[in-house]
Parts: C-alpha cells; sequence; structure tokens
C-alpha cells in the first residue's frame, strides 16, 4: 500500500518482535477503532493465524506480512509508522493524520457532512484557542444543534463565532441545511433547557 509508509527501522523492530512470538503469529494487523471520529485510535497487533481475516487486505511488500483492515484503509492514507531506537529500548510511533477525518460517500446523512466541516475545517481553526465544536442534533432535517466545548465554553465570544464562522462554512457545504444554533439557544425548543 502506497499510501501508507513504514520505516525501514520499523519493519526491522517489527519483524524482530514477530520473531519472538508463537508460530501462529503470521503477520501484524493494522486498523482504526471508531474511524472518522474525534475517538479515533490507529491500533497496531499480531496477527494469529486462526483468525477470520475476511474482511483485511493483506499487503506482502514488507519483511512480513501486513494484515490492514479494509474499513480502516481510506482513515490509514498518509500514515506512517515509525520506529526510533535509544537508550531505553526505543519507540514505536504511528501517525495517522486523516484517522480522526470524517469518510463521505455519496450518500452520507446530513449529520456526516456536518461533521465533516466540522471536523476537517471549523475545529482545527478552534483549536488554536483551545475551543472545539460538536454537533448533537440535527432537527426538521435543516437546523444542525452544535456545543461548544474547551476554550469556547463560557467565552463571550461564542455568538460572532457561530453566526460569522461556523454558521457560514456550514451553510456554504452542506446541502440542505438551513440553519444553525448553539444548544443553549432555548428558542427551538419548547423547554427551557436543553434535554
Amino acid at each position: 500500500m502506497k499510501e501508507m509508509t513504514i520505516t525501514p527501522s520499523a519493519q526491522d523492530y517489527l519483524n524482530d518482535l514477530m520473531s519472538s512470538q508463537d508460530e501462529d503469529t503470521c503477520g501484524i494487523k493494522i486498523f482504526v477503532s471508531e474511524p472518522g471520529t474525534p475517538r479515533a485510535e490507529t491500533c497496531i497487533a499480531y496477527a494469529k493465524q486462526d483468525e477470520d481475516f475476511s474482511d483485511y487486505r493483506i499487503i506482502n511488500e514488507f519483511k512480513f506480512d501486513l494484515y490492514l483492515e479494509e474499513k480502516s484503509i481510506d482513515f490509514l492514507k498518509d500514515a506512517e509508522v515509525d520506529y526510533s531506537p535509544d537508550k531505553f529500548g526505543g519507540t514505536l510511533t504511528i501517525k495517522a493524520p486523516n484517522a480522526k477525518l470524517p469518510q463521505l460517500g455519496k450518500d452520507a446523512s446530513i449529520e456526516d457532512k456536518i461533521n465533516y466541516v466540522l471536523y476537517s475545517e471549523v475545529n482545527p481553526g478552534l483549536a488554536a484557542h483551545g475551543g472545539e465544536v460538536s454537533l448533537v442534533e440535527v432537527v426538521d432535517d435543516s437546523t444542525a444543534v452544535l456545543q461548544f466545548g474547551g476554550g469556547c465554553q463560557g467565552c463571550g465570544m461564542v455568538d460572532l463565532t457561530l453566526k460569522d464562522g461556523v454558521e457560514k462554512t456550514l451553510l456554504e457545504q452542506v446541502e440542505g441545511l438551513k440553519g444553525v444554533k448553539d444548544v443553549t439557544d432555548h428558542s427551538y425548543r419548547e423547554n427551557a433547557y436543553y434535554k
């Protein structure tokens, strides 16, 4: 898989680790748990002969067989596995810049489209100020209810950020979206507080 890099030092390190495993270890598998979400984690584990690999792609271009989970492949694009030796033994690192980014298909829901714009365009800008915004729900199939967190929570500029930044960006990029509200805006519910 040309989009993913496993450095020579990482290949040597993983190959050495495999040689100390039981005979039923047949390779290394890499997958992303909860791909396309802020909770995504890139995982590396031993592949065992008795496992079902029907949902994996086997790559034979390394010093070992690499098993990549099919549903994780798009999220592993541009990923790099590296090993840096040091006096304490060394560090294996996996950088997967696309693991947390939602992937949009042709039939993506309005929620998926909103999350894609939030995580790929809006949140990187808010992160500079220690903030973030997430989708709570879509009301009437056309109004996004958002919740600000981190440094945005309690910030006096949230209304301005919502109207001039987040709402403008979402309305321009998400077809069918007609409005954006903050979770603390009580006008979209009968109750005084969001439930």
